[in-house]
């Protein structure tokens, strides 16, 4: 399973989902921002890519619908609501992206 985590500029909550989730899952994770200003921004072949996509925020579910809307046609697409008031590795971030990765796990048992 291929699975990308969007934020606004792929530099603090993206990332860190995609290095704690890493733990949890044996599965492909790829990280991107949604805003023109992103360390790497998020592409048509990232979505195309992925099989489900989480977004940090529902502003990022927006940019995604307007850019890639055909695209996102038959993609699971989460909403996770982490505002952006974290830094990379936040400790209490890393928290939350556990809680949420041990869940995700749950689920697909």
């Amino acid at each position: 399973m291929n699975v990308l985590f969007i934020c606004s500029r792929n530099q603090w909550r993206s990332p860190t989902a995609e290095v704690v989730w890493r733990k949890y899952l044996a599965f492909n994770l790829r990280s991107a921002g949604a805003s023109s200003g992103a360390r790497r921004k998020v592409t048509a072949a990232d979505i195309d890519w992925a099989d489900i996509i989480f977004v940090m925020e529902t502003m990022h579910q927006k940019r995604l619908q307007a850019e890639f809307r055909e695209l996102l046609t038959n993609k699971q697409l989460e909403v996770m609501e982490i505002p952006d008031r974290y830094r990379y590795m936040d400790p209490e971030l890393v928290e939350i992206f556990e809680a949420e990765a041990e869940a995700f796990v749950q689920k697909q048992v």
